[in-house]
């Protein structure tokens, strides 16, 4: 599977761990930045592009790392395209892929260890997309939305 990446200072180290734990798993990974550490660095160049890739590329996905991993998940949302889980456990990873077929994972460096991360990207990569139809019916609602403007009609 093909993975985007991109962090900032806060998440730096751990993209730089995911990035080889990735490619150890045979993942082809495309690493979005930080190149070098940076304390005064911002998330939005790094974590526009992860999610551009993912956005552009179907069947492939994007991984963004911060502090908290909360301003990250916020940009990575902002593409069209992209639907970006935070996570905090195994179960937020596997419910963002299984319920909202999210293309994109967001996690806080500061937040967790690099296993506990590692983990829930594994858990993220290997859940599929239920295709229960409540779930699709409210991921094409937002995908309308995203599109037209429009809101969804009130139940």
């Amino acid at each position: 599977m093909r993975v985007y990446i991109g962090a900032d200072h806060a998440g730096y180290e751990l993209k730089n761990h995911l990035v080889s734990w990735l490619k150890e798993r045979g993942h082809d990974v495309e690493d979005c930045g930080p190149f070098v550490y940076d304390a005064e660095d911002d998330y939005p160049p790094f974590v526009l592009r992860a999610a551009e890739g993912a956005a552009r590329e179907p069947g492939s996905v994007a991984v963004v790392i911060g502090g908290s991993g909360n301003g990250e998940a916020i940009a990575a949302n902002k593409v069209r395209g992209v639907r970006c889980a935070l996570a905090w456990s195994e179960e937020t990873a596997r419910l963002g892929r299984e319920h909202n077929d999210a293309n994109a994972i967001s996690l806080g460096a500061r937040m967790h260890s690099q296993e506990e991360a590692a983990r829930f990207v594994e858990v993220f990569l290997s859940t599929p997309y239920s295709r229960a139809d409540r779930h699709t019916r409210r991921i094409e609602m937002l995908t309308a939305y995203e599109t037209t403007g429009e809101l969804p009609p009130l139940p």
